[in-house]
């Protein structure tokens, strides 16, 4: 089980210092706009000042994986006009709508009894998974789904449709959502391959809600955003795997 930092001034303080640092490098490459980086470095700390180095590298991972699936293709995705827009840079939008419901996970943490820590830290994973998937399937399905249909209908649309699928943008979030369950065990995050199969099957799920969210309330309601969706992507990850395991519906040895 992942061994928690002392909540003292001391670390955060290191947590604070570190980050600065880290980000002050890091804003040279092109992952993230200005305003982007200041607020992942303010995620950055609340995320090693609860859960330590472990907690901050998994996130760092999330955003290696996700940065780098989107530059795949990216020219003929640009070219489609299907690319992220401001050269596939995230801003601050982006780095909350993936990973709010994580850092308010993480921050219940410290102040949690041990199996409460353990089903907080199995909702983090979730959420994070969740969002890998969606960037999998959602890059590669772009550039190299070929029949996308509506989730709700099964009828053909152009690629890139709130609520589109595709067999080959599929398959990517399984991917993505197994990478990212890989990562959280590797680091201690949750413990054991049953814990890592759950978070990998609830983060395709969730991505499948998402698509159907898409295709139903936000083709309604024009002020569901992309970050807003994405949001409720993670806390719908979150609840999938952290309320069944509470009710031990689904035990985890």
């Amino acid at each position: 089980m992942l061994q928690l930092p002392p909540q003292d001034s001391v670390h955060w303080l290191l947590a604070l210092l570190l980050n600065g640092a880290l980000i002050s490098l890091a804003q040279r490459l092109p992952l993230l706009t200005r305003s982007g980086w200041i607020h992942a470095g303010v995620l950055g700390t609340l995320l090693w000042g609860t859960l330590g180095w472990p907690g901050w590298l998994a996130v760092v991972a999330y955003l290696a994986l996700g940065s780098l699936v989107t530059r795949l293709g990216f020219r003929r995705k640009q070219s489609s006009g299907l690319a992220e827009a401001r050269g596939g840079r995230r801003g601050p939008e982006n780095v909350w709508g993936s990973a709010l419901v994580g850092t308010v996970l993480a921050l219940a943490t410290p102040a949690a009894s041990a199996p409460w820590q353990q089903l907080l830290l199995l909702g983090f994973a979730a959420s994070f998974a969740a969002k890998l998937a969606d960037t999998f399937g959602s890059e590669i399905g772009k550039r190299w789904g070929r029949h996308t249909v509506l989730i709700t209908s099964l009828q053909a649309v152009a690629p890139g449709t709130e609520g589109a699928i595709s067999l080959e943008g599929t398959a990517a979030s399984l991917v993505g959502s197994v990478l990212m369950a890989l990562v959280m065990l590797a680091l201690g995050l949750i413990s054991g391959w049953q814990a890592a199969l759950l978070v990998s099957v609830v983060g395709l799920l969730a991505t499948l809600l998402e698509s159907l969210i898409g295709a139903t309330l936000q083709r309604r309601w024009h002020w569901l955003s992309n970050e807003l969706v994405n949001g409720l992507q993670t806390l719908l990850a979150a609840g999938l795997v952290m309320i069944p395991t509470a009710l031990g519906l689904i035990p985890l040895g």
